[in-house]
C-alpha cells in the first residue's frame, strides 16, 4: 500500500497482494533482518483493553480525505525464513485511490486509480493489474480508502498487546479474502502501526512516521502511466 496489497514478485499481483495492498509485495531477496520484530510481537494474544480504540478507529477515518505518510514494513513468512525489511512512502486519496512507492530493497510500486490496481516492478520490467474491486474485501487498503463506515466491512474489538499503543483488532466480515485479521495501533489517537495476518499464515508489519493527514493531493497522482518497454500483464 503494498500497505495494504500482497503481492507475487515473480507472477505479479498475486496471492494476498490481489487480496490484501493491497498489503505488500513478496520479497526476492531477503531484506534487512528486524531481530527486535519475534512472530509474538508481530501479532500478540488479545485480551481486554479500557481504552476504546474502535471508537479511536472511527474518528481517525471520520474526516479523512487524503493522508501521506513513511512506512517501514517487516514481513515474516509463514515458512519461517528470515524477516523482510520494506521502506517506501504511502499515498491515500479518497475515495478508493491510494499508491505506495518502495524504495528499499529494491524500486517497486503499487497504484490504485479506483478502478483497477497496477503493480509495477522496475528491475523486472513488468506491469500486472487487474479490477481493484476484486482484491480489496478486508484489506488494508479497504479499510483506509473507503468512504463507507469500517463496521459495514469488519467486526471490531479493542485488544491489548502489552505495549504504550491503543489497538483495535478488525476481522473481515466476508470470507472472500486472504486476510485473517487486522490490529490497529494508535500513539495519541494517531495511526501508528498495522498488523495483518492472512490466511496463508504471513505476518505483515507497517509501522507509519511522518504522517501527514489531508495533504493537497490530486487524482492524476494515482493515474498510472505505463512505463515504456515493460510488459503488461492483465489479470483479470
Amino acid at each position: 500500500m503494498s500497505a495494504f496489497l500482497c503481492a507475487h514478485r515473480a507472477s505479479a499481483v498475486g496471492r494476498t497482494a490481489e487480496k490484501a495492498l493491497v498489503s505488500a509485495p513478496r520479497s526476492r531477496h531477503p531484506g534487512v533482518i528486524a531481530l527486535v520484530l519475534a512472530a509474538s510481537t508481530l501479532l500478540a494474544a488479545p485480551v481486554a483493553r479500557a481504552t476504546d480504540a474502535v471508537a479511536l478507529v472511527k474518528d481517525y477515518l471520520q474526516g479523512l480525505n487524503s493522508l501521506q505518510a513513511e512506512f517501514r514494513q517487516i514481513t515474516l513468512p509463514s515458512d519461517g525464513s528470515d524477516m523482510i525489511e520494506s521502506r517506501g512512502t504511502f499515498y491515500l486519496l479518497r475515495p478508493n485511490r491510494f499508491r505506495w512507492d518502495y524504495t528499499v530493497p529494491w524500486s517497486q510500486q503499487i497504484v490504485a486509480d479506483g478502478q483497477r490496481i497496477y503493480l509495477y516492478d522496475e528491475e523486472l520490467a513488468q506491469v500486472s493489474h487487474r479490477s481493484q474491486k476484486r482484491v480489496l474485501d478486508g484489506t488494508p487498503a479497504q479499510l483506509l480508502a473507503s468512504d463507507q463506515p469500517p463496521e459495514d466491512y469488519f467486526t471490531m474489538r479493542n485488544i491489548d498487546r502489552g505495549d504504550q499503543r491503543d489497538w483495535a483488532e478488525l476481522v473481515p466480515k466476508t470470507e472472500d479474502t486472504d486476510v485473517v485479521r487486522l490490529q490497529i495501533g494508535f500513539v495519541d489517537g494517531e495511526l501508528d502501526t498495522l498488523v495483518m495476518e492472512d490466511r496463508f499464515g504471513q505476518l505483515t508489519r507497517f509501522i507509519f512516521t511522518e504522517l501527514e493527514r489531508n495533504p493537497q493531493l490530486q487524482y492524476a497522482f494515482f493515474r498510472f502511466e505505463r512505463p515504456a518497454g515493460a510488459d503488461f500483464l492483465q489479470i483479470d
